[in-house]
Formats: structure tokens, C-alpha cells, sequence
């Protein structure tokens, strides 16, 4: 009884690796092409918080500001422009919640 419960065992470990490869493959080609920064590639030289028009295109329905995995800035730039709504919340260029 002992080898059956151990030979059930091996098959069944066998399935869960084949299933876990599926997984691993699959998560690969579901990667999306990079987005490049627009800030980059505007040569901008810095991120203005009275340029409302520029800074909406960054912001969600709801108020929030847009993460850099959807909306394809670099990391200095996603920083600066952050720094920019908040100051453009301050000064009620921008909302702070969706109206």
C-alpha cells in the first residue's frame, strides 16, 4: 500500500510542474512592448505645474494620479511629474476628486 501511495505521489508532482511551465510561459508573451516616456522623448527640459493640459493626460477619471506602468514614464520623470500635480492640487490648477 505503501508503494501506491508514493507512486500516486510521483504523478502527481510531475502534473504540477508541467502546469507550473505552462504558467511560467504564458506570463512571458502576455508582456506588453515598453512604453517610451514622453518626457524623454519631448526633451522637455522640466515638468511645469502650471501646464494643466500636459499634466490632465496623467491624471485618472476619479483624480488619482496615473501609475508608471500605464502611462510609460521613466522613474525621474514619474517623480517629477507627482511632485507637479500635488502642486497643481495645492494652488487649484488641478482637482483633488473627481467631480
Amino acid at each position: 500500500m505503501a508503494g501506491a501511495a508514493v507512486s500516486t505521489y510521483i504523478e502527481d508532482d510531475s502534473l504540477a510542474t508541467s502546469t507550473s511551465k505552462k504558467r511560467n510561459a504564458a506570463k512571458k508573451e502576455r508582456r506588453p512592448k515598453r512604453k517610451i516616456c514622453n518626457f524623454c522623448a519631448d526633451k522637455q527640459p522640466d515638468i511645469n505645474y502650471k501646464d494643466v493640459t500636459r499634466l490632465r493626460k496623467y491624471i485618472s477619471e476619479r483624480g488619482k494620479i496615473l501609475p508608471r506602468r500605464i502611462s510609460g514614464n521613466c522613474a525621474k520623470h514619474q517623480r517629477l511629474l507627482t511632485v507637479a500635480v500635488k502642486r497643481a492640487r495645492v494652488i487649484a490648477f488641478l482637482p483633488f476628486v473627481a467631480e
